[in-house]
This record gives structure tokens, C-alpha cells and sequence, in this order.
């Protein structure tokens, strides 16, 4: 590397590290999907870009507490455009009706943030039968990401940004158990969920790649930010843990937000790229370029997860002619 190059590398990563979402480029014209969009990182997300101009569709679970959003940011921003839509990641009966109904008024989508999750929750199952934290944070965004992308590859510079956790790299695919019928613990599970985003994340990128795809994958974490995720959680340990313990240790929703709004609206990132924190342990700070586990980058397991998540959901993407040759 010349000195040039060092010199241009460092002054990139300075610029990102002093990001913020004042800097989010205009956004008029542009339609914003937002899981999980009524608290935490999704509403700081959807009101940044409401803020600039974006039409954002707020898909959330409990609709009552989406307008309650909705209304926050319309008295801070008047001219916002916003749309609330009940979405349950958890049923893939709702995924698809969301789906559709998006597909009957919409005829592109410009950028689909997977944001939504929950965390450490006693075993439960979902409408499908499903390990909860498998189903709602990686089968629910696989089949809703694949239902949409045809409106997405109609975009303007289509983006799909899939936020996953630190908690990656501790994760591991229990392919032979995927839903706990053989030993169950909420964050083991947890981690196993937020890696089988960071997994899809990635494959996307490399099958977007193969079919000379316009729509570009992203991932982001928001490194230990403070949000209902925590406070909330159904298991008192993990409560308590995360949610009081640390929480002095925690940044802001406004700062946790940073990397999915940078890979959301930033000029020049590439399909691929994983934004995180650039502090001490990826925890706080601005947006940084961060390293995936070799787990969630490692091609065999982006196949394997890809094809089980088809199996178990019903939904193929179609990438193009170039992907099926």
C-alpha cells in the first residue's frame, strides 16, 4: 500500500467515525421498509429518514404502538411521510400478507431495513412451529427480504441492510436443532439467531453478486445500545443483566442506529460491507467498517442456512436469469 493509499484509507475511516445522521443525504422520492419500527433503533432509524425526506413504512407487530411512532415523528417533522403496517416476523402467514399488501400499493422499494428482533425469551414456538428467535429475526426477514425483491430490484440504488449483533460471533447454527426440542437456553439461541443473520446477510451479498444484481446487501450491529430489546426481555436474568447492570455501559438509540443509517444512505458502501461501532470492542462510537465471524462468511454454511430457511418458509428468491445458470 502506498502512502497515498494510507493516507486516503485513513481519511475515509475519520470521516466515518465522525458520521451522523445529519449528514443521511436528501431523501425525497425514496421508500424506506423499517421492521420492528415503533421502538429502539427502528424508530430512531425511521425518523432520521422520515426526517430527510423518505417515505418510510413503519412495519410493526403491535399497530397501536406503530401510529404512537408514527405521531412522535410527525409532531418533530410535519412533512414526514409515513405509512404504519402490521407485520409479525414470527407468522409467515403475516409476513406474506404484508407483502402483499405492499406489493398492491408500491411499485419499487428503495431500501429494506431487517431490523426487528427479540431477545432471550423463554422457549416458544411460533404459528409455524418454529424456535421464536429463529423464526422472528432470521426466517421472518429471509421470507419477507425474497417476497419483496422484486419491488426491490426496481429500486433506485436498492438496498437490503440486515442488522445482526456482536453476539454473531458467539453464535453457532445447531442445524440438527434448530428449534430446541433437544436443549434450549434464550441466548445461546439468541446468538444462534444473530448469526443466521449475519449468514444470510452475507450469502445474499454473494448471490446478488453472481446474478449481476442492481440490489446491493449490507449488514450492520449496533454495538450495546440501550433499548427496549434489553429492558424488556422476557427472562429475568438476562433483565436484569442487560437491561440495568450494564446499561450504564450502553450507548444511545440515536448512536446505535448509526451503521444500519450509514449502510441505508451512505454514498459509495458496497454490497457486502458489515458497519459497526469503532470503539473498544465494537460497543460504542461512530460507524466502522467490522469483521464478520468466519462462521457467518464461510460459503458451505451461507448454502446450507439458505437452503433451510427456503425449505422451512416456502420462499425462492428470484435473482434473475444469470443466478439459475
Amino acid at each position: 500500500m502506498t502512502e497515498n493509499q494510507r493516507q486516503t484509507r485513513q481519511g475515509t475511516r475519520q470521516a466515518m467515525r465522525e458520521w451522523t445522521a445529519e449528514r443521511i443525504p436528501d431523501g425525497t422520492g425514496r421508500v424506506y421498509v423499517v421492521t420492528g419500527a415503533n421502538s429502539g433503533l427502528g424508530l430512531v432509524t425511521s425518523r432520521a429518514l422520515a426526517r430527510r425526506g423518505g417515505h418510510v413504512i413503519l412495519a410493526v407487530r403491535d399497530e397501536a404502538r406503530g401510529r404512537r411512532a408514527a405521531e412522535e415523528i410527525a409532531a418533530r417533522h410535519p412533512e414526514a411521510r409515513l405509512d404504519v403496517r402490521h407485520l409479525d416476523l414470527a407468522d409467515l402467514d403475516s409476513v406474506r400478507a404484508f407483502a402483499a399488501g405492499l406489493r398492491s400499493e408500491h411499485a419499487r422499494v428503495d431500501v429494506l431495513i431487517n431490523n426487528a428482533g427479540v431477545m432471550a425469551p423463554p422457549r416458544t414456538l411460533s404459528a409455524q412451529g418454529h424456535e421464536l428467535q429463529f423464526a422472528a429475526n432470521h426466517l421472518g426477514h429471509f421470507a419477507l427480504t425474497g417476497l419483496l425483491f422484486d419491488l426491490l430490484s426496481a429500486g433506485d440504488d436498492p438496498r437490503v441492510v440486515t442488522v445482526s449483533s456482536l453476539n454473531h460471533r458467539k453464535g453457532r447454527l445447531r442445524f440438527d436443532d434448530l428449534d430446541g426440542e433437544r436443549g434450549y437456553a434464550p441466548m445461546p439461541f439468541y446468538d444462534q439467531s444473530k448469526l443466521a443473520n449475519a449468514v444470510f446477510g452475507h450469502e445474499l451479498h454473494r448471490r446478488l453478486t453472481t446474478a449481476g444484481s442492481p440490489v446491493r446487501s449490507l449488514l450492520a450491529h449496533p454495538g450495546y445500545s440501550a433499548t427496549n430489546l434489553q429492558t424488556g426481555a422476557p427472562v429475568a436474568m438476562v433483565r436484569l443483566l442487560f437491561g440495568h447492570l450494564l446499561k450504564p455501559f450502553a450507548q444511545a438509540p440515536d448512536r446505535g442506529a448509526l451503521p444500519q443509517l450509514y449502510a441505508a444512505t451512505a454514498p459509495g458502501v458496497e454490497g457486502g460491507q458489515f458497519f459497526g461501532p469503532d470503539g473498544r470492542g465494537e460497543m460504542r462510537g461512530g460507524p466502522a467498517l467490522v469483521r464478520l465471524s468466519p462462521e457467518a462468511a464461510d460459503p458451505a454454511i451461507g448454502r446450507r442456512l439458505w437452503e433451510v430457511s427456503e425449505s422451512l418458509t416456502g420462499v425462492r428468491f428470484d435473482l434473475g436469469v444469470r443466478a439459475a445458470e
